[in-house]
C-alpha cells in the first residue's frame, strides 16, 4: 500500500492544525479532550510521513544532482541506493500506523477463563492460563483484579472472570480468545498416560458506562443465598446476585463479595462488557468479509492453540507458529513473542486486503 504525496501533506496539514488548536488554549472541556485524543492518535501517523516525505525529497534531490561531476554522482548514488533500501521499510510503517483502528484497542479488557472438557485437569489447566495472562499483564505494567472465581476440588479454576487494566490492554489479548488445548500427563494419572483437555478464554473489551445504557426496567435482580466454598461468611447472608438483561437474555451471576452491593456492582460490569460484545459482535456483521481478513475470527469455540508438555511447545494454528519454549510462555513474559506474531500476520492480512 503505497501512500501517495498528496495524502502526506494531508496527514501533515491535519497534525499542524491540531497542534497549533491546542497550543491556542482556546479549547476547554470536551473540546479540548477530544483534540487531544486526536492528536495523540495521530501524532506517531505524521512522525511516520514526515519520515517518508523527507525521504522521498532525498531522492528527488539526488536524482538532479546525477548530472553534475563524477564525484558527486558516485556520492549521490550511493545516498540513493542507501535511501531506496530503507524507504520500503518506512512506507510499511506508514501504511501499518493507518490501518484503520478498534475502537476498543485501548479499553481494559474483562478476561474469562472456564476449563473444558478434561475434568479436574481441564481446571487446573485453566489456573495454568491465569497464571500466564496474570504474569504477562506484571510484565506489561497492567493491573488484574479478579471478579469471580469458581475453584475446583483439587486447586484449579472450574471459571475465572478479571478485569485487566492499563495501556492498550485489548489491543494485546484480543487474539488469546478460543479454545486452548493441553497434551500432558495428569498429576492425577498414575499410569503415566498423557491426557488431552482444554480451557475456553473470552477476552472482551469494556465499555464506558456512556457506550452501553442500560435501562433499569430491562433488568430482572434476584437475590439469593451464596452457596459453595467461600469462608464460614458466605452462607449466612442473602448477599449473591443474579442479573438477567430481558432483552438479550444475558444472565450474570455474582456471589464472591460478602455484600450484596459489591455483587451486584461486579454483576453489572460484567453484564456491561458482555452487551457491549454484543453490540460489536452486531456491528460486525455487516462487516464480515473484513472480519474474515483478521487472525481467526474471535469464535470461542476455535481451537487456536495447543501446549504440549512432553514435546515443551506451544503451537498456534491460526498461524502455525511452533514455538520450543512452553516453560517461558507459561511463565507470562514468553506469550510476547506470540502476541506480537499475531499482531504482525493481522496487520499484514489486512494491508493485503487494502491492497486488493
Amino acid at each position: 500500500m503505497n501512500v501517495s504525496d498528496e495524502r502526506l501533506d494531508q496527514i501533515a496539514h491535519r497534525f499542524a492544525e491540531l497542534e497549533a488548536r491546542l497550543a491556542s488554549g482556546t479549547l476547554e472541556g470536551d473540546e479540548f479532550v477530544a483534540a487531544s485524543r486526536d492528536y495523540a492518535e495521530l501524532e506517531p501517523v505524521a512522525r511516520t510521513a514526515a519520515e517518508v516525505r523527507e525521504m522521498r525529497g532525498e531522492l528527488e534531490a539526488l536524482g538532479a544532482m546525477q548530472d553534475s561531476d563524477p564525484e558527486m554522482r558516485k556520492l549521490a548514488e550511493e545516498e540513493i541506493a542507501r535511501i531506496r533500501e530503507t524507504l520500503p521499510t518506512a512506507e510499511e510503517r506508514l501504511a501499518i500506523a493507518m490501518l484503520p483502528r478498534d475502537a476498543a484497542d485501548a479499553r481494559p479488557a474483562m478476561l474469562e477463563i472456564r476449563a473444558g472438557t478434561g475434568g479436574d485437569e481441564a481446571a487446573l489447566f485453566a489456573s495454568d492460563l491465569f497464571r500466564m495472562y496474570e504474569r504477562f499483564a506484571a510484565d506489561q505494567g497492567w493491573r488484574v483484579e479478579v471478579i469471580s472465581a469458581s475453584a475446583s476440588d483439587i486447586g484449579g479454576f472450574k471459571e475465572i472472570v478479571a478485569n485487566v487494566s492499563g495501556q492498550g490492554v485489548f489491543a494485546r489479548l484480543k487474539f488469546e480468545s478460543g479454545v486452548h488445548r493441553v497434551q500432558r500427563v495428569p498429576v492425577t494419572e498414575s499410569g503415566g498416560r498423557i491426557h488431552t483437555s482444554a480451557a475456553t478464554v473470552a477476552v472482551l473489551p469494556e465499555p464506558d458506562e456512556v457506550d452501553v445504557q442500560i435501562d433499569d426496567q430491562d433488568l430482572k435482580i434476584d437475590i439469593y443465598r451464596a452457596s459453595g466454598a467461600g469462608g464460614q461468611h458466605v452462607n449466612t447472608t442473602d448477599s449473591a446476585v443474579r442479573i438477567t438483561h430481558l432483552p438479550s437474555g444475558i444472565v450474570v451471576t455474582q456471589q464472591d463479595e460478602r455484600s450484596q452491593h459489591k455483587n451486584k456492582s461486579k454483576a453489572m460490569q460484567v453484564l456491561r462488557a458482555r452487551l457491549y460484545e454484543k453490540m460489536r459482535d452486531e456491528a460486525h456483521g455487516a462487516e464480515a468479509e473484513a472480519r474474515k481478513a483478521m487472525v481467526g475470527s474471535g469464535d470461542r469455540s476455535e481451537r487456536i492453540r495447543t501446549y504440549n508438555f512432553p514435546q515443551g511447545r506451544v503451537t498456534d494454528h491460526r498461524i502455525n507458529l511452533t514455538l520450543h519454549r512452553l516453560p517461558e510462555i507459561l511463565e507470562g513474559p514468553g506469550l510476547s513473542e506470540l502476541v506480537d506474531a499475531l499482531t504482525a500476520e493481522d496487520q499484514a492480512k489486512r494491508l493485503a486486503a487494502m491492497d486488493g
